[in-house]
């Protein structure tokens, strides 16, 4: 099998063989990657909308459209990427540009502390 050819765009197609869907920098939205070591960070109000919805679907499947029907921002996934509350899923073979991706553990987690109440103040 072998991949698309490209978007005229310089990038690189994917077909629908491709496995692991990453945004094209991926490289610099591993999880946890420049975020320091012990960096705990909350989510942000437009984050923490997105990653809730996960809680609801089977497997932590997150939503690619907010519940007015507009697109989720390619900023807010890709920065809960960045942080590693969620991961890229599975490849949409029809729009390959849509990034679908899911719940991580520690995106679970995140929602399940904020929940509990505020976050012990660091700095011991």
């Amino acid at each position: 099998m072998t991949k698309g050819a490209g978007g005229g765009d310089g990038r690189p197609g994917r077909g629908p063989d491709t496995a692991d869907p990453k945004p094209s920098n991926a490289a610099a939205l591993r999880p946890g990657e420049g975020l320091g070591e012990g960096h705990h960070e909350r989510p942000s109000e437009a984050q923490r909308r997105y990653l809730a919805r996960g809680l609801r679907e089977p497997g932590g499947k997150l939503p690619l459209f907010d519940e007015d029907g507009r697109m989720v921002p390619r900023k807010t996934v890709d920065s809960c990427i960045a942080y590693g509350w969620a991961q890229p899923w599975i490849a949409n073979p029809i729009k390959p540009d849509w990034l679908v991706c899911r719940l991580t553990p520690l995106g679970y987690a995140v929602l399940t502390a904020e929940d509990s109440g505020p976050a012990p103040e660091e700095g011991r």
